[in-house]
């Protein structure tokens, strides 16, 4: 709303409220704009979870692969290790972040 006379502005005002009665832009564009943004957000959050805790990793078949694997690091001088189940791939994978 730009303009200062008062005609104009009115008729402004009224092609604003004609849109919002009309679904044309308005508020419903603004939640529609809201919504696609929060999507495009939790879809790149999962990505970068995914990456984080699967992609970048030793995938295992089985728990005792990756058993085998964490006595392996442990020989080598590496402590801590914990194995966990990955909800994305399915496979065994190890981590040096301790469960709660």
């Amino acid at each position: 709303m730009g303009s200062k006379k008062r005609s104009a502005r009115a008729r402004e005002v009224a092609d604003f409220k004609s849109q919002l009665e009309n679904g044309l832009g308005g508020l419903d564009g603004l939640f529609a704009n809201e919504k696609r943004r929060e999507q495009k957000r939790e879809a790149d959050h999962d990505a970068a979870m995914r990456w984080k805790s699967c992609e970048k990793k030793n995938r295992y078949a089985t728990r005792d692969e990756a058993e085998e694997a964490r006595k392996w690091c442990e020989d080598r001088g590496t402590r801590g290790l914990e194995i966990y189940r990955c909800e994305y791939c399915g496979g065994w994978h190890l981590t040096s972040h301790p469960f709660e």
